[in-house]
């Protein structure tokens, strides 16, 4: 059963979009099942996995209205995962559940019938505690949390881990933080490796090994339909993000071991 990762962070410009697809495109690689869901109206997910929004045959909207099932919307990407494609009409979407009941689980909903088909589930949420950005959190099993290390992005933290403490006790008890990724790093920065020193002596083992450098080519590669690792797989971003893959999948197998031995009544110390 696929885990369903909200990559969220309340602050715009920190890597949302550029994570999603890129560990969308890794994970695939590894190989792995993965399904990318672009819950924001700009729908630069869906542009960036190589699928053009404005031809898409159905997109999240229609999910979201009930209009569509999930599985009749899903696109197979260039790159071999599996996409839930946005585009504008997610405006509207939020616009038109706003008095609707349950509105906060209609993703959860519409993503459960999907969650065989799939290892993983990555949803790319909008730049702002929306509507959809509630439905992600709702319908996810855990938060990756992308950040640039400085001042700013630490205040940004700070609310997004006090929405998510507030969502857990009204809409979904089991969320939990899945890592904080450090994106657009600059080594020469030394404000950068401060911040960094900090999350790391404050999140500890939440906080991923992988750093994302600021990459030109990682730049480009959005501009030619393509993830990095199509793109440009000896790159600097390539390699972070293959990397955030391997952690991603590592910590999986490590849940996955520990929910086994604890049906057994056993954990590896009493193995051991």
């Amino acid at each position: 059963m696929a885990r369903i990762i909200a990559i969220a962070n309340q602050k715009g410009g920190v890597g949302k979009t550029t994570t999603s697809v890129n560990l969308a495109a890794a994970l695939a690689q590894a190989p792995k099942r993965v399904l990318l869901v672009d819950l924001d109206a700009q729908g630069n997910a869906t542009m960036g996995s190589g699928v053009d929004k404005r031809e898409v045959a159905g997109s999240t909207c229609d999910v979201m209205l009930e209009e569509m099932h999930a599985a009749d919307v899903v696109v197979r990407t260039p790159e071999g995962f599996d996409l839930l494609p946005g585009n504008n009409d997610l405006t509207a979407a939020e616009i038109e559940l706003m008095d609707e009941p349950g509105r906060e689980q209609r993703l959860r909903r519409a993503l459960e019938p999907l969650r065989e088909r799939y290892d993983f589930i990555l949803i790319d949420c909008p730049p702002a505690l929306s509507l959809l950005t509630l439905n992600a959190l709702t319908a996810a099993d855990s938060v990756l949390v992308p950040m640039q290390c400085e001042y700013y992005a630490l205040e940004g933290l700070t609310a997004l881990l006090q929405t998510i403490d507030a969502l857990k006790g009204r809409l979904n008890p089991a969320l939990e933080i899945e890592g904080v990724l450090r994106t657009m790093f600059d080594v020469r920065n030394n404000l950068a490796n401060a911040v960094s020193a900090d999350l790391t002596a404050h999140f500890g083992d939440k906080v991923f090994r992988t750093i994302v450098p600021r990459n030109v080519r990682l730049a480009e590669a959005p501009s030619h339909g393509q993830s990095i690792v199509a793109y440009d797989k000896g790159s600097r971003g390539a390699i972070a993000y293959l990397g955030l893959a391997g952690e991603v999948i590592r910590r999986q197998r490590e849940r996955t071991q520990q929910a086994a031995a604890g049906a057994r009544g056993t954990t590896p110390e009493t193995r051991a």
